[in-house]
């Protein structure tokens, strides 16, 4: 695993707007950053995709334990009153396009470790997908890189198709000023439309609710199947949430409900309860005197690595901050990241349906956040 420095290709900008990504660059600097790139071997290559497909079977395992438990779903930070949909979606195996990004520490040096499972809304898609396999087509074209993503989150869509009421799909998302939302929306509505899928945008707060209790949009259609770029644990806790939960099941969701137990950071302790010493797994606990040595401490809910704090030797190194509440921690062991000379490299590995999918890497503090630099990757030998 090496860090490259690279020349950016001249008028990177307006190639990678060409591409959908329209928000690539702030005040500080570009996010996406073409100016490096981190080059691996075939060996770690492999040893990447088969933690990715390792760890997710980890995940299904997992969730039998969880859905079954009710204790376990609410450590996981399922409300009481979605225990029974959680449970009986995970039983009644819900469609799903069963999709998302393990943040993986690696070196170069031993296993990759499991940081966080981004399963729910996971962003980073099209930089992922597109934009940095447009990039080594240009630049290093004899090379390869780890990346299917593409092609198959567009063979699941293919797959789900005919399931989906009248083959009509509705898409969801939050409308963010830094547009990170809408652009993973858009690439994911443009393949669902690919696959043969009719498609309608609808903004979040633009959907409501009927006299019957059933989900609308803003015309008044029954909406009744939705792609989100919305937080589960959000929505089950507003009234929305409560109101719609006696006519659930009238709504194909992607991502379905028992994605609950998996997009949490509690579920890296049970994780560890329930395979203790696992090769791809950090020792994580709800007791920071359970951990040996220095530590990470992470909110059960919150994103982009806010309110986190790293603590070494008894004493806090680094801190973000945000406004996720931090009155449920998990205490994660501190995997020692390597400085490449800008950054330490996160790994985002994509799985799609249980098998290893493509990877992007974000560039960042000892925390990774929202700001983080995203750098693109190439196979060498």
């Amino acid at each position: 695993m090496r860090r490259l420095a690279v020349t950016p290709r001249e008028g990177w900008q307006h190639a990678v707007e060409e591409l959908g990504l329209i928000w690539h660059s702030d005040a500080d600097g570009p996010y996406w950053d073409e100016s490096a790139c981190y080059s691996f071997t075939l060996a770690e290559i492999e040893a990447i995709e088969a933690a990715t497909e390792e760890v997710h079977g980890l995940f299904r395992q997992a969730a039998e334990k969880i859905a079954n438990d009710e204790r376990l779903l609410s450590v996981c930070g399922v409300p009481s009153s979605y225990h029974d949909a959680v449970r009986n979606g995970w039983k009644n195996a819900l469609p799903a396009l069963d999709y998302g990004r393990f943040d993986f520490g690696y070196n170069g040096s031993g296993p990759p470790k499991l940081f966080e499972y981004n399963c729910d809304t996971p962003t980073s898609l099209l930089e992922t997908a597109i934009i940095q396999w447009d990039w080594k087509e240009a630049v290093f074209p004899a090379l390869d890189q780890l990346n299917s993503l593409h092609e198959k989150l567009l063979a699941r869509w293919q797959k789900l198709a005919p399931l989906i009421p009248g083959g009509t799909l509705w898409c969801t998302h939050t409308d963010d000023a830094a547009h990170e939302d809408t652009i993973t929306t858009t690439y994911m509505r443009d393949l669902a439309a690919q696959a043969g899928l009719t498609t309608r945008a609808v903004l979040i707060d633009q959907i409501g609710i009927d006299a019957s209790g059933r989900i609308v949009d803003q015309d008044d259609y029954l909406i009744t199947a939705l792609y989100k770029l919305y937080p589960w644990e959000w929505l089950a806790l507003e009234e929305f949430g409560e109101a719609v939960l006696p006519r659930l099941g009238d709504t194909l969701w992607f991502e379905p409900v028992w994605k609950m137990m998996w997009s949490n950071k509690a579920v890296l302790a049970v994780l560890w309860d329930l395979f203790p010493g696992h090769p791809n797994l950090l020792p994580a606990a709800f007791d920071p005197h359970a951990i040996r040595g220095s530590y990470v401490s992470k909110p059960v809910h919150a994103r982009e690595g806010a309110n986190i704090e790293v603590v070494q030797a008894g004493r806090v190194v680094g801190r973000s901050g945000g406004d996720y509440g931090r009155n449920r921690l998990v205490y994660q062991e501190l995997y020692p990241l390597r400085d490449f000379g800008r950054g330490y490299p996160v790994l985002g590995s994509w799985c799609v349906a249980g098998e290893a999918a493509g990877m992007g890497i974000r560039e960042d503090g000892l925390i990774t956040g929202n700001r983080a630099r995203f750098v693109p990757h190439v196979i060498e030998g």
